[in-house]
């Protein structure tokens, strides 16, 4: 009888790049605690709209239980491309994806080599650095620099080179709630032009942008709308992210390759649900939800500035990032503040290690999810002062 022996398996160097969910243990506690979750960006609100839910009831009923044309099904292309700005070409430019992570994806895979090299800002969504490990290419990372998050044109220009092959941003921003100005953008602009760069660029929380600011778009500026590959999602503002839509925007040379590499990854996304979305969701107030949005920051800013933390204001998006170092004096990290906070309150936030390149650049920050119910943030706000007056 042969003997086995316990190995370990073979496993590829890009996947063995890839880091777990920095929030699992966290999560559990909280869940186990029936805590408030202000640490994920899964939408309580808005809320999904009955119509869209109906839809998709109906597209089921109907016999729409097929695969769907792997570009997406037109209905919700046109409808894509009607909201966007310059309104995109729903047959040469669009495909719809199994949500931006997988636009994200293939974004890359279409556009890097193992080798080449990827720019993007730092702080950032912790999911982009992954998906450069995973396309093989290398992360250069341009610092953000506190309190308001800019970065330095040096600081910019010098982390290209000719291995630049894509630049990776994200406005409004993930976790640090800035909207690109058109004249950073412009500054992109120079350097990609300079050395061939593809731009993509996440602008899933386009639709939540604040205090009267006009979010610019890759797309309307000269020397990046014709490189540049837009990430997009339904997920944030139909309040329907297990539904799993996103989108890329491309030129039509782009898109074909990203349609390619789309089939290979997924095939197509779930085809009732896109022809629910396509007769629904469109028809939502955007701009109304972007208002609604607007005061929950607001609500939230108010509740964890009057706590003692400093926060820049978010221009954008649905997250608040947070210095507690006035809070804790070096005392704690905000990892161990995170755990503090969770037993002291039953609120649950998000430490920011992971977002930056060199964790400990996270130290003193957190992230807080305001994309929540009015009626919560009050009670997380009960939770807060309350522990306080108990001398938690």
């Amino acid at each position: 009888m042969a003997h086995s022996t316990t190995r370990r398996p073979h496993v590829s160097s890009r996947a063995a790049a890839l880091r777990g969910n920095s929030l699992s243990d966290l999560l559990l506690l909280a869940r186990e605690r029936g805590a408030i979750d202000l640490a994920l960006g899964i939408p309580g609100y808005p809320e999904p709209a009955g119509d869209i839910i109906e839809a998709a009831h109906e597209a089921m009923r109907s016999g729409h239980n097929q695969y769907a044309h792997p570009s997406g099904d037109l209905l919700l292309r046109e409808r894509i491309a009607a909201t966007l700005r310059p309104p995109a070409d729903p047959e040469t430019e669009l495909t719809v994806t199994v949500g931006a992570t997988e636009a994200l994806c293939v974004a890359l895979l279409s556009t890097v080599d193992p080798g080449d090299e990827v720019v993007l800002l730092d702080p950032g969504y912790e999911q982009f650095s992954a998906a450069i490990a995973l396309s093989g290419a290398t992360p250069r990372y341009v610092p953000l620099h506190a309190p308001d998050w800019r970065f330095d044109p040096a600081e910019l220009a010098a982390a290209f080179s000719p291995r630049t092959r894509a630049v990776l941003l994200n406005s409004p921003a993930n976790p640090t709630g800035r909207v690109l100005t058109r004249q950073e953008l412009g500054q992109i602009a120079e350097l990609a032009e300079r050395w061939d760069t593809t731009v993509i660029c996440d602008e899933v929380y386009s639709s939540y942008v604040f205090d009267g600011r006009d979010l610019t778009s890759v797309t309307e500026v000269p020397g990046l709308a014709e490189r540049s590959i837009v990430v997009g999602s339904l997920s944030k503002n139909y309040a329907i992210s297990g539904w799993r839509l996103g989108f890329l925007r491309a030129d039509p040379a782009r898109t074909e390759t990203l349609r390619r590499v789309h089939e290979v990854t997924t095939l197509g996304t779930a085809a009732p649900l896109q022809i629910a979305v396509g007769l629904a969701a469109l028809s939502a107030d955007l701009p109304a939800a972007g208002q609604e949005m607007e005061r929950r920051r607001d609500q939230a800013l108010g509740i964890f500035t009057r706590m003692g933390m400093k926060i820049t204001p978010a221009e954008g998006g649905c997250f608040l990032f947070a210095d507690i170092s006035p809070l804790t004096g070096g005392r704690l990290d905000s990892r161990a503040f995170a755990h503090e906070l969770l037993d002291d309150t039953g609120v649950l936030l998000v430490p920011a290690g992971p977002c930056f390149a060199e964790p400990e650049r996270g130290a003193q920050y957190v992230r807080i999810a305001f994309n929540r119910q009015a009626e919560l943030l009050s009670e997380v706000e009960r939770r807060i002062f309350g522990a306080r007056a108990a001398g938690k």
